[in-house]
């Protein structure tokens, strides 16, 4: 592939990406999805004789977190939309059972307490840079390892291991570290980028 070809291919990336037309795809569907099963993960909780249900419809969750992201690079469909909904989906669901949770005291509420406040810093944050320009956020690896230790410390919390009692603290306590320090990048990311705009605008 020449180089003006390899050029045309970006900018038709950049393009697709930050069209703010671009919606619905399928990538952008499997997150939204992801998001509305917090209703029915909710209900069949509140049925013990469901408990089966609830692990199938989280295991589903957990997988299509990978699919949305899979979907979206395969078909070029990655959007400044599909950004923002595909970690938006993860904290909705995540949020919504850790309510239900600490609800009937099944859960450390000192987790959900800390998780609730990361996210809306990180949000204001975003928020701000999206609307003055700086940014759009970018999820990193550190997030995605916090997610995914979180959903599976509140799996073990639904789901009482008899065989592996330490393992369902010890993923609280792993997934409170990564959380806190994919904090730190996001709100490093946010700094500079900050700095960055405020530089350009006094040049």
């Amino acid at each position: 592939m020449s180089t003006l070809e390899k050029q045309k291919r970006q900018n038709l990336k950049e393009r697709i990406i930050s069209d703010p037309t671009r919606v619905i795809t399928l990538a952008n569907l499997i997150s939204l999805l992801r998001a509305f099963s917090a209703i029915p993960i909710i209900y069949s909780m509140a049925n013990p004789q469901w408990n089966w249900i609830t692990g199938i419809l989280i295991l589903l969750a957990v997988l299509s977190d990978s699919l949305d992201g899979y979907f979206a690079r395969r078909a070029d469909e990655v959007t400044h939309f599909g950004k923002w909904i595909d970690p938006t989906a993860d904290f909705v669901v995540i949020i919504s059972v850790l309510v239900y949770l600490v609800g009937v005291k099944a859960f450390p509420d000192w987790f959900f307490y800390f998780y609730l406040a990361r996210h809306m810093t990180i949000a204001a944050f975003a928020i701000y840079c999206m609307n003055y320009g700086y940014m759009i956020l970018h999820a990193n690896w550190w997030g995605k390892w916090a997610t995914g230790i979180t959903a599976l410390g509140v799996f073990l919390h639904i789901f009482d291991f008899t065989a592996l009692p330490w393992l369902k603290m010890t993923s609280i306590y792993a997934a409170t570290v990564l959380l806190f320090i994919s904090m730190a990048q996001y709100l490093r990311q946010f700094t500079l980028s900050i700095r960055a705009g405020n530089d350009k605008q006094t040049v």
